[in-house]
């Protein structure tokens, strides 16, 4: 088993906490790790229909088959359970009783926010990250980048060798028809399939909700919709614009993101290196890789996530400002493994506009450089550094 960096946090949530809540998308490891770590408790799969009919329909019974205690995997799919979970917490003062794990956050966010507020820590898993594969060692030797976006990082194409080409398009089926229908009855599944496809075309762009609408053939309501569900479900994230406005002209709509670039090469019909290599989206990709790797370090730790963006109506733009409470730290990331000055136009600029003193230059090469002007140039294998921008 690979070691999964939220092994430390989750192991001191649970010595606190009386439950923890362990979500992520499907295929994540969380099952996996759990039942690694809290091997001595009962398992139970609510996903299996009699363990989930059992549930609903005598949560008291249920409940009383675990006095120590359980893990309760795809809790979600039994939401009634929570508020007789509630007065079995009250009961005792044992911290880790209970380990529930969800693929659906906005439906498992709820009940936890109605039933067990303040008697559950909470924990996102997603796919393994870079540290997770090849440790702290930035001479990361083997895969390229480029076969690295392909392939994504969910963990059974890594550590059960499934081909990318095959689990990508499964895992999509599946998630479609058992996942969608579950968070919400979406009747036309396949204008919901074109939705996903369009809109891994736009990942690192700004989220234009009404000419999404206008190329899928629903409205923009609809469209705000489903990019919910695929937000609940660990499929895209948003990133929102810094919020401190240096020249009252920054753009104000958010910037989406997968969490997978496996899954995006997928919905683009991206199936070898070399088309990726010579893809006009492959830009985006990298960008795309980058940033979900920044999310995985803040969520690893259990941390709230501190990336923004900024771009203001002149053109001017920094990929990522990571909002560090009294300093901000302009990141641009750039996919070209040979450092040019276009790599510090954007930086150059923002820098004299906020007064900051930092900055970075991630790329797509191996060089290390450390600017007059305070910027710091590194390549993306860096990312494996628990440390950097951590």
């Amino acid at each position: 088993m690979i070691y999964r960096i939220a092994t430390d946090k989750l192991t001191q949530l649970a010595s606190h906490f009386k439950a923890v809540a362990i979500v992520g998308p499907r295929q994540s490891g969380k099952t996996t790790l759990v039942r690694e770590l809290f091997g001595q408790k009962p398992y139970v799969s609510l996903e299996d229909p009699d363990n989930r009919q059992y549930a609903l329909e005598d949560p008291r019974g249920f409940l009383a088959d675990y006095p120590n205690g359980a893990i309760l995997d795809e809790v979600q799919r039994t939401p009634d359970l929570f508020s007789y979970l509630q007065g079995v917490l009250d009961a005792s003062e044992e911290s880790g009783q209970f380990i529930l794990t969800g693929s659906n956050n906005f439906l498992l966010q709820q009940n936890i926010t109605q039933s067990l507020a303040g008697r559950i820590a909470y924990l996102q898993l997603l796919p393994f990250s870079l540290g997770e594969l090849y440790g702290s060692n930035t001479n990361i030797a083997g895969p390229n980048e480029d076969h690295l976006m392909l392939t994504g990082l969910y963990p059974p194409i890594h550590d059960r060798n499934i081909p990318y080409r095959d689990w990508f398009p499964n895992y999509l089926r599946t998630y479609i028809e058992r996942d969608v229908r579950q968070i919400k009855n979406v009747t036309d599944l396949i204008v919901f399939e074109r939705f996903i496809r369009l809109l891994a075309g736009r990942t690192g762009q700004e989220l234009n909700m009404t000419s999404l609408a206008v190329e899928v053939g629903a409205d923009a309501k609809t469209i705000q919709s489903w990019i919910g569900i695929l937000e609940s479900s660990f499929i895209v994230f948003l990133l929102r614009p810094h919020y401190r406005n240096f020249n009252k002209t920054i753009v104000q709509r958010p910037k989406v993101y997968f969490y997978d670039t496996g899954l995006v090469c997928s919905l683009l019909g991206i199936s070898t290196e070399e088309q990726l290599r010579l893809h006009p989206l492959r830009g985006s990709i990298f960008e795309t890789f980058i940033i979900s790797e920044l999310v995985k370090k803040r969520t690893n730790a259990g941390r709230e996530i501190n990336l923004y963006y900024w771009r203001d109506k002149t053109g001017h733009e920094i990929d990522i400002i990571v909002d560090e409470g009294l300093t901000l730290l302009p990141v641009e990331i750039k996919s070209g493994k040979t450092i040019s000055s276009e790599f510090f136009k954007n930086l150059t600029y923002w820098l004299k506009l906020s007064g900051e003193k930092q900055g970075v230059v991630l790329y797509g090469g191996n060089q290390e450089q450390q600017r007059s002007n305070g910027v710091i140039v590194k390549g993306w294998k860096n990312l494996t550094d628990p440390d950097f921008l951590g």
